[in-house]
């Protein structure tokens, strides 16, 4: 049989995988909803701080190098076609960082770092038996493993959001006052100045909604793990893989739906 001929076959199986993927995605945050006043017990509680300190303040120093050097080049970039021309620049921070930039860097950051870890981390644990161990203890592995995961990371990718646009503002702003003597103040009142009510929903409906498929993402490709050790990579790359696509396609969504 010729390549052209499979070449539809396999099309619509990556179609029904991406399908099945995203139906286990989605029932793992119904569930975490439902379950969500299990955050009330200590253990469980321990388990989402545990996760915003790994997902959000362990990413810091990663998120604000990145961020510093993302607002230094915009400016720079821009700076050297319009010249000094505050309402432009506030206009392009706006658009570049606060609409796009902030939501989608922040989130491969998290993806990379967090959403690898946490599947290869529960894809360990199933495979050596700790989660069935957990329920001969009489208890729920959902409840104590997928809950404060998906909690945590949401919230950590929500702040971890707004603290790189922040920072990238201030830190491009704060380069082209250096370097070609415009003042910081006047820079930031740019942005502050075209800043609307759309912009910060849209940037805030990205930042959760990205939080929210990352978590569920990795959680679901730890729990599917089967087999020998050889299925926690496996695990870990598949979360990631499937993270990045779906990152860009709910950003193009979203923004669809805000700006079109």
């Amino acid at each position: 049989m010729s390549q052209v001929t499979l070449l539809p076959e396999r099309i619509g199986r990556i179609f029904v995988d991406a399908l099945r993927d995203w139906s286990a995605t989605a029932a793992l945050v119904r569930y975490a909803l439902a379950h969500i006043v299990a955050l009330r017990h200590p253990v469980v509680a321990r388990v989402l701080y545990r996760q915003i300190y790994f997902t959000g303040i362990e990413a810091l120093r990663a998120i604000s190098l990145i961020a510093l050097l993302t607002g230094i080049v915009i400016i720079v970039e821009t700076v050297s076609l319009v010249g000094h021309q505050p309402a432009i620049l506030g206009q392009i921070m706006l658009w570049v960082v606060v609409r796009e930039l902030g939501p989608l860097l922040t989130g491969i950051v998290i993806i990379a770092r967090s959403s690898s870890a946490a599947a290869a981390e529960l894809a360990t644990m199933k495979i050596r038996g700790e989660m069935n161990s957990l329920r001969v203890m009489g208890i729920d592995p959902m409840d104590i493993l997928i809950v404060p995961r998906i909690v945590g990371m949401t919230l950590s990718v929500v702040a971890v959001t707004f603290y790189f646009q922040l920072t990238a503002i201030l830190g491009g702003f704060a380069a082209t006052s250096i370097w070609y003597g415009v003042p910081l103040r006047q820079g930031l009142q740019g942005v502050i100045d075209l800043m609307t009510v759309t912009e910060i929903l849209a940037s805030l409906t990205k930042a959760l909604a990205f939080g929210i498929m990352i978590a569920a993402t990795s959680c679901s490709f730890g729990l599917r793990a089967k087999g020998t050790v050889t299925a926690v990579p496996q695990a870990a790359t598949g979360a990631v893989m499937r993270g990045i696509i779906t990152l860009f396609l709910l950003d193009g969504v979203i923004t669809y739906l805000f700006f079109v």
